[in-house]
Protein backbone atom coordinates (compact mmCIF):
# COMPACT_ATOMS: atom_id res chain seq x y z
CA UNK A 1 0.00 0.00 0.00
CA UNK A 2 1.06 2.99 -1.16
CA UNK A 3 0.51 5.70 1.82
CA UNK A 4 -1.91 8.94 1.14
CA UNK A 5 -1.20 12.07 0.46
CA UNK A 6 -3.48 15.31 1.25
CA UNK A 7 -3.60 17.81 -1.28
CA UNK A 8 -3.63 21.49 -0.84
CA UNK A 9 -6.97 23.41 -1.08
CA UNK A 10 -5.61 25.12 -4.07
CA UNK A 11 -4.36 22.11 -6.33
CA UNK A 12 -6.00 21.45 -9.82
CA UNK A 13 -5.43 17.84 -11.27
CA UNK A 14 -3.40 17.73 -14.08
CA UNK A 15 -5.42 14.23 -15.20
CA UNK A 16 -7.47 11.41 -13.58
CA UNK A 17 -3.73 9.14 -13.15
CA UNK A 18 -3.78 10.59 -9.63
CA UNK A 19 -1.41 13.45 -9.58
CA UNK A 20 -1.65 17.02 -8.56
CA UNK A 21 0.79 19.84 -9.15
CA UNK A 22 1.27 22.53 -6.22
CA UNK A 23 4.00 25.08 -6.95
CA UNK A 24 4.27 28.42 -8.59
CA UNK A 25 6.57 29.64 -10.80
CA UNK A 26 6.88 33.13 -13.47
CA UNK A 27 5.57 31.89 -16.63
CA UNK A 28 7.47 33.76 -19.95
CA UNK A 29 6.04 33.29 -23.69
CA UNK A 30 9.46 31.08 -24.34
CA UNK A 31 8.64 28.79 -21.02
CA UNK A 32 8.40 26.23 -23.23
CA UNK A 33 11.45 26.42 -24.75
CA UNK A 34 13.61 24.48 -22.58
CA UNK A 35 16.50 22.07 -22.22
CA UNK A 36 15.85 18.25 -23.17
CA UNK A 37 14.64 16.05 -26.09
CA UNK A 38 10.74 16.82 -26.98
CA UNK A 39 9.40 14.65 -29.49
CA UNK A 40 8.90 15.67 -32.93
CA UNK A 41 6.57 14.78 -35.73
CA UNK A 42 6.10 11.94 -36.81
CA UNK A 43 7.96 9.89 -34.46
CA UNK A 44 7.41 7.04 -32.25
CA UNK A 45 7.03 7.77 -29.00
CA UNK A 46 5.19 7.26 -25.56
CA UNK A 47 3.76 10.63 -25.26
CA UNK A 48 0.16 11.07 -26.91
CA UNK A 49 0.51 14.89 -27.55
CA UNK A 50 -1.39 16.21 -24.67
CA UNK A 51 -0.13 19.42 -24.42
CA UNK A 52 -0.66 20.19 -21.05
CA UNK A 53 1.54 17.15 -20.06
CA UNK A 54 4.22 18.68 -22.38
CA UNK A 55 3.86 22.04 -20.56
CA UNK A 56 4.43 19.98 -17.16
CA UNK A 57 7.76 18.47 -18.87
CA UNK A 58 8.80 22.08 -19.58
CA UNK A 59 8.44 23.32 -16.05
CA UNK A 60 9.84 19.87 -15.03
CA UNK A 61 13.21 20.64 -17.13
CA UNK A 62 13.14 24.21 -16.28
CA UNK A 63 13.68 23.36 -12.79
CA UNK A 64 15.96 20.18 -13.28
CA UNK A 65 19.23 20.06 -11.20
CA UNK A 66 21.48 19.38 -13.83
CA UNK A 67 21.88 15.91 -12.86
CA UNK A 68 21.97 12.75 -15.19
CA UNK A 69 18.77 11.21 -14.36
CA UNK A 70 16.54 14.81 -14.65
CA UNK A 71 15.57 14.20 -18.44
CA UNK A 72 14.82 10.26 -17.88
CA UNK A 73 12.81 10.98 -14.39
CA UNK A 74 10.94 14.46 -16.55
CA UNK A 75 10.02 11.46 -19.43
CA UNK A 76 8.70 9.12 -16.95
CA UNK A 77 6.34 11.40 -15.06
CA UNK A 78 4.64 13.27 -17.74
CA UNK A 79 4.35 10.02 -19.32
CA UNK A 80 2.54 8.52 -16.45
CA UNK A 81 0.19 11.86 -15.62
CA UNK A 82 -1.10 11.39 -19.54
CA UNK A 83 -1.64 7.52 -19.58
CA UNK A 84 1.33 6.30 -21.30
CA UNK A 85 3.50 3.33 -19.50
CA UNK A 86 2.83 1.12 -17.29
CA UNK A 87 3.93 2.91 -14.24
CA UNK A 88 1.77 3.88 -11.61
CA UNK A 89 1.25 7.46 -9.80
CA UNK A 90 4.59 8.42 -8.27
CA UNK A 91 6.05 5.85 -10.63
CA UNK A 92 5.61 2.87 -8.58
CA UNK A 93 8.05 4.86 -5.18
CA UNK A 94 6.69 5.30 -1.89
CA UNK A 95 5.49 9.02 -1.30
CA UNK A 96 8.49 9.78 0.72
CA UNK A 97 10.73 8.46 -1.66
CA UNK A 98 8.49 10.07 -4.59
CA UNK A 99 8.96 13.37 -2.98
CA UNK A 100 12.45 13.17 -2.42
CA UNK A 101 13.35 12.59 -6.30
CA UNK A 102 11.28 15.66 -6.72
CA UNK A 103 13.73 17.81 -4.27
CA UNK A 104 16.76 16.26 -5.39
CA UNK A 105 16.35 16.58 -9.42
CA UNK A 106 13.82 19.57 -9.83
CA UNK A 107 13.98 21.64 -7.15
CA UNK A 108 10.98 24.56 -6.54
CA UNK A 109 8.45 21.39 -8.32
CA UNK A 110 5.97 19.33 -5.85
CA UNK A 111 3.97 17.02 -7.38
CA UNK A 112 0.75 15.37 -5.02
CA UNK A 113 0.27 11.51 -5.67
CA UNK A 114 -3.11 9.98 -4.02
CA UNK A 115 -2.06 6.50 -2.31
CA UNK A 116 -3.33 3.39 -3.82
CA UNK A 117 -4.48 0.33 -1.97
CA UNK A 118 -2.33 -2.56 -3.08
CA UNK A 119 -3.28 -6.39 -2.12
CA UNK A 120 -0.89 -9.21 -2.41
CA UNK A 121 2.20 -9.08 -4.82
CA UNK A 122 2.27 -12.71 -6.57
CA UNK A 123 5.50 -11.66 -7.75
CA UNK A 124 6.87 -10.71 -5.26
CA UNK A 125 9.97 -13.02 -5.50
CA UNK A 126 10.12 -12.14 -9.04
CA UNK A 127 10.46 -8.44 -7.91
CA UNK A 128 13.26 -9.16 -5.72
CA UNK A 129 15.66 -11.21 -7.49
CA UNK A 130 14.98 -8.27 -10.03
CA UNK A 131 16.04 -5.48 -8.07
CA UNK A 132 18.71 -7.41 -6.63
CA UNK A 133 20.54 -7.50 -10.09
CA UNK A 134 20.42 -3.88 -10.59
CA UNK A 135 21.84 -2.76 -7.16
CA UNK A 136 24.62 -5.35 -7.95
CA UNK A 137 25.31 -3.00 -10.80
CA UNK A 138 24.64 0.25 -9.52
CA UNK A 139 27.16 2.91 -10.56
CA UNK A 140 27.48 3.96 -6.54
CA UNK A 141 27.18 7.92 -7.95
CA UNK A 142 24.22 8.68 -6.64
CA UNK A 143 21.15 7.96 -4.47
CA UNK A 144 18.81 8.12 -7.77
CA UNK A 145 20.14 5.37 -8.69
CA UNK A 146 18.08 3.42 -5.86
CA UNK A 147 15.00 4.46 -6.76
CA UNK A 148 15.54 3.87 -10.87
CA UNK A 149 16.17 0.56 -9.37
CA UNK A 150 12.43 0.88 -8.08
CA UNK A 151 11.23 2.15 -11.22
CA UNK A 152 12.77 -0.37 -13.23
CA UNK A 153 11.94 -3.41 -11.25
CA UNK A 154 8.19 -2.77 -11.52
CA UNK A 155 8.07 -1.92 -15.31
CA UNK A 156 9.83 -5.13 -15.53
CA UNK A 157 6.33 -6.58 -14.33
CA UNK A 158 4.11 -4.82 -17.44
CA UNK A 159 3.83 -6.99 -20.46
CA UNK A 160 5.63 -4.18 -23.53
CA UNK A 161 9.29 -3.61 -24.35
CA UNK A 162 11.15 -2.24 -21.06
CA UNK A 163 11.37 1.58 -22.55
CA UNK A 164 7.58 1.69 -23.49
CA UNK A 165 6.59 0.54 -19.50
CA UNK A 166 8.87 3.05 -18.26
CA UNK A 167 7.51 5.99 -20.19
CA UNK A 168 10.32 6.58 -21.91
CA UNK A 169 10.06 8.69 -25.33
CA UNK A 170 12.45 6.37 -27.21
CA UNK A 171 14.49 3.12 -26.60
CA UNK A 172 17.89 5.64 -27.17
CA UNK A 173 16.72 6.50 -23.10
CA UNK A 174 16.68 3.54 -21.60
CA UNK A 175 20.24 2.78 -23.01
CA UNK A 176 21.10 5.89 -21.71
CA UNK A 177 19.39 4.86 -18.47
CA UNK A 178 21.24 1.56 -18.01
CA UNK A 179 24.91 3.20 -18.95
CA UNK A 180 24.22 5.53 -16.28
CA UNK A 181 22.94 3.95 -13.52
CA UNK A 182 23.52 0.30 -13.77
CA UNK A 183 27.24 0.13 -16.35
CA UNK A 184 28.41 -3.02 -15.40
CA UNK A 185 25.35 -4.62 -16.20
CA UNK A 186 24.87 -2.42 -19.41
CA UNK A 187 28.43 -3.15 -20.61
CA UNK A 188 27.22 -6.98 -20.59
CA UNK A 189 24.67 -6.17 -23.36
CA UNK A 190 27.10 -5.70 -26.11
CA UNK A 191 24.75 -7.38 -28.54
CA UNK A 192 22.26 -4.98 -27.71
CA UNK A 193 19.29 -7.51 -26.67
CA UNK A 194 15.87 -6.11 -25.75
CA UNK A 195 16.53 -4.93 -22.00
CA UNK A 196 13.82 -6.58 -20.38
CA UNK A 197 14.36 -10.39 -22.68
CA UNK A 198 18.06 -8.77 -21.24
CA UNK A 199 17.41 -8.37 -17.87
CA UNK A 200 15.55 -12.33 -17.33
CA UNK A 201 18.21 -13.68 -19.16
CA UNK A 202 21.21 -12.75 -16.47
CA UNK A 203 18.67 -14.12 -13.61
CA UNK A 204 18.21 -17.09 -15.51
CA UNK A 205 22.21 -17.45 -15.96
CA UNK A 206 22.49 -16.49 -12.11
CA UNK A 207 20.71 -19.24 -11.30
CA UNK A 208 21.95 -21.61 -13.54
CA UNK A 209 18.79 -21.86 -15.77
CA UNK A 210 19.00 -22.77 -19.44
CA UNK A 211 16.73 -20.96 -21.69
CA UNK A 212 17.52 -21.36 -25.02
CA UNK A 213 18.66 -24.82 -26.67
CA UNK A 214 20.72 -23.10 -29.36
CA UNK A 215 24.70 -23.22 -28.88
CA UNK A 216 24.71 -19.03 -29.85
CA UNK A 217 22.50 -16.33 -30.06
CA UNK A 218 23.38 -16.05 -33.43
CA UNK A 219 22.03 -19.33 -35.00
CA UNK A 220 18.43 -18.93 -32.87
CA UNK A 221 15.56 -19.74 -34.62
CA UNK A 222 14.08 -17.24 -32.25
CA UNK A 223 16.98 -14.54 -32.88
CA UNK A 224 14.38 -11.67 -34.09
CA UNK A 225 12.41 -12.04 -30.87
CA UNK A 226 15.41 -11.18 -28.46
CA UNK A 227 17.19 -8.63 -30.57
CA UNK A 228 14.66 -7.17 -33.04
CA UNK A 229 13.72 -3.58 -33.30
CA UNK A 230 11.36 -2.64 -29.97
CA UNK A 231 8.42 -0.63 -31.74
Amino acid sequence: MQPGVVRSQQNAPLSNSGVTTSHSTRRSNNARQVAGYLPQAGERTNVKGNFQSLGLYAELMSHAAGLPNDEIFAQMIVSQIDGAGALPPGLGLLVTDFSALLKQHFPGIRLVIRGTQGSGDPRALERDDVLALLLEHRAQRCSSELWMAEIVTEACMANDHLWQDLGLWSREYLSRLMQQNFPSLAAKNNKDMKWKKFLYKQLCEKEDIKICRSPSCEVCADYAKCFGPEE
